[in-house]
């Protein structure tokens, strides 16, 4: 069979210089597991989706460099634009790994597309203590660098994060660990990054996140992690549902990122918002 198309996007900015960049194949029909790692591996980015078609929807598959993860959300909202330059404007449904997942994308009045995932229902789990001492020495953080007011929980809204609120920007600017050992821990806790967060205010929220299991020391633009934080958010009581909060990502790693994040009332999925562009050759 020949090669399959290998599309280059960046998700959650309209700048190709910005954003989380992510590889896409339309129509993976007939590649095999091991040839959708190696072409993950080829592209280099943190991830590279992969669709199915089948008779009533899409299978979704997702590759790092060094393995198959069961959502990516920067990855699904680059798929997406990219379906839509191609077939229009309206509703995949896509069947990931980790469960259902509609994006609905759009054009804007300015020409720009947007899509708009919406995740498998969220939930928490406590951060047990010995976790969380691990977790905050392989960061090389302190329990006063963190922020009382959101506590430590590990989140899930198609893959697990655990998240720390940090609190100060000033901390959340300084990235420094130990990316062997955490990505020990994290490939036993089955967590596929860390959200760290600063909260500006109520709405806005700065994150960064670290992706060892994926080769990768930091993602730019974490859609999965951004429903997750939603999720915590609203089962901790942290925001009064619904809500509409901006997550920003990337700026300290020089490839700013925006990310729309509305959070429903009752248990039901987080939606995550943001636009993808084409990389040019």
């Amino acid at each position: 069979m020949p090669d399959p198309e290998v599309l280059r996007y960046v998700a959650f900015s309209g700048d190709p210089s910005g954003g989380n960049p992510a590889g896409v194949v339309l129509d993976a029909t007939g590649l095999r597991d091991d040839e959708m790692l190696a072409i993950a591996a080829d592209v280099g980015f943190s991830e590279t989706a992969f669709l199915l078609p089948r008779p009533d929807g899409l299978d979704a598959r997702y590759f790092s460099p060094l393995a198959e993860v069961s959502f990516c959300g920067h990855a699904t909202i680059a798929t997406a634009v990219a379906h839509a330059e191609r077939e229009g404007a309206g509703t995949l449904h896509l069947r990931t790994r980790a469960g259902d997942v509609p994006v609905r994308t759009e054009r804007t009045a300015d020409g720009a597309w947007t899509a708009t995932l919406t995740s498998v229902p969220p939930r928490t789990v406590a951060l047990g203590d010995g976790d969380r001492r691990d977790l905050l020495a392989l960061l090389r953080l302190s329990a006063d660098d963190l922020d009382p007011a959101l506590p430590p929980r590990v989140a899930y809204a198609g893959a697990w994060h655990p998240v720390l609120a940090l609190a100060s920007r000033e901390r959340l600017a300084v990235l420094d660990y130990d990316m062997a050992g955490l990505r020990r821990l994290m490939a036993e806790r089955d967590w596929t990054t860390v959200a760290l967060v600063w909260r500006q205010e109520a709405a806005t929220f700065h994150a960064r996140n670290p992706f060892p299991p994926g080769g990768v020391v930091e993602d730019p633009a974490t859609g999965a992690a951004a429903a997750a934080l939603g999720g915590y958010l609203r089962e901790s009581g942290h925001v009064e549902a619904p809500a509409r909060l901006t997550v920003l990502q990337g700026a300290d790693m020089g490839r700013p990122s925006t990310l729309s994040v509305h959070v429903p009332a009752g248990t039901g999925g987080i939606e995550v918002s943001g636009t993808a562009v084409v990389i040019p050759d």
